[in-house]
């Protein structure tokens, strides 16, 4: 049988571990991000790997807009969904 003290203790410290990781990699990717701006470049290419920091353009519907100016329509076209979600603090 499964000890869920030791699984959840276990689990505590692998999500610690990999907030110390996210914040060290994030550094890392700062670090390269600003080289590339002072050096006015958006493409890195090195013996063994690439880095690019491009300007994304992207395009959503807002939602919020269009529940307001028409709720109807909106309404027929909403589809709910049921999902679990998993929290561990």
């Amino acid at each position: 049988m499964t000890n869920i003290n030791e699984t959840m203790r276990n689990l505590a410290e692998y999500i610690r571990l990999q907030e110390e990781l996210s914040a060290t990699i994030d550094s890392l990717k700062d670090e390269i991000k600003s080289y590339m701006q002072e050096a006015g470049i958006d493409t890195i290419t090195t013996t063994e790997h690439k880095a690019t920091w491009k300007p994304v353009i992207s395009s959503r519907i807002d939602t919020a807009a269009m529940k307001k100016a028409i709720p109807d329509v909106v309404a027929l076209y909403t589809k709910t969904s049921e999902s679990k979600r998993f929290t561990f603090a």
